[in-house]
């Protein structure tokens, strides 16, 4: 694990412990969508025509800085949607993404789709909190977690009726699957030299097993490269800082759906 990485987590933990004191479990199961039957993530990128587009609302980064500090959750969220994106990612961290739960609860009142709670889990308490929020899905980060605790949450998210992403940074990584795992993300981007290479996804997605889903994350700006990692058997594609660069996030997610369709359609001409 990088030290950048090391430090998140480390942050983590101690503010899981303090929002255990503020938030208690029983107060975060009182939440209307506790008990409400999440959407599967997984069912929608297999939709016939899907475009397989994962938009991610997120309004800064550690490695970049503030991305788009005033975009409204609502706005964006029911515009990726309205643009034909087949799910939405909502970047929960508060203390390096500037997110927060209520970033996804606002998603969730306003979308019917799927919602990845995209954070840092290590503890089986951000998997209520998740839930209380409104997600569907919720992220394991492989680089973060041995084993055996990822194994634990994910069995702890199915409990909750929560579908699981398993984020690879190395194919070493492969290792720490199991049957609780939904989906299966390979993250594009070098953690130990923050580079990003489309080659990450083609190289490490050969080796998934086929009964697991499989999505690319970072590094995705064009539609070309969308197509090019279809061939290679993904089916979504995780975006969001191409989108949220833009001051309307939604219209550049439009944009790219709308360029993915139209160099999809001498295909299905072929076919007719």
């Amino acid at each position: 694990m990088n030290n950048f990485l090391e430090k998140i987590i480390a942050y983590k933990y101690q503010e899981v412990e303090k929002n255990k004191n503020f938030y208690p479990t029983k107060l975060l199961e009182q939440s209307i969508y506790f008990e409400t039957a999440a959407v599967s993530m997984k069912g929608f990128l297999l939709r016939k025509n899907a475009s397989g587009i994962i938009a991610e609302f997120k309004r800064a980064s550690p490695s970049k800085g503030t991305i788009n500090k005033h975009a409204a959750v609502e706005t964006v969220s029911i515009g990726y949607m309205q643009a034909g994106a087949s799910a939405l990612s909502v970047l929960t961290d508060a203390h390096f993404f500037d997110g927060s739960n209520q970033d996804l609860t606002e998603a969730r009142k306003f979308n019917y789709a799927p919602i990845l709670y995209k954070n840092f889990i290590v503890d089986e308490y951000q998997l209520i909190e998740a839930k209380a929020a409104g997600a569907d899905v919720i992220l394991l980060i492989a680089e973060c977690l041995t084993k055996t605790q990822l194994k634990n949450l994910a069995t702890t998210a199915k409990s909750l009726g929560l579908e699981v992403l398993m984020e690879l940074h190395d194919a070493l990584q492969l290792e720490k699957l199991c049957e609780q795992v939904d989906i299966v993300g390979v993250n594009n981007r070098d953690l130990k030299s923050f580079e990003v290479s489309i080659k990450r996804s083609i190289e490490i997605g050969a080796l998934i097993p086929e009964s697991f889903l499989k999505i690319s994350e970072s590094g995705i700006r064009h539609p070309e490269t969308v197509l090019s990692l279809r061939q290679h058997g993904f089916k979504g594609f995780l975006m969001g800082e191409h989108f949220m660069r833009h001051a309307r996030p939604q219209d550049a997610c439009s944009k790219f759906i709308k360029s993915i369709k139209q160099q999809q359609k001498p295909l299905y001409a072929y076919e007719n």
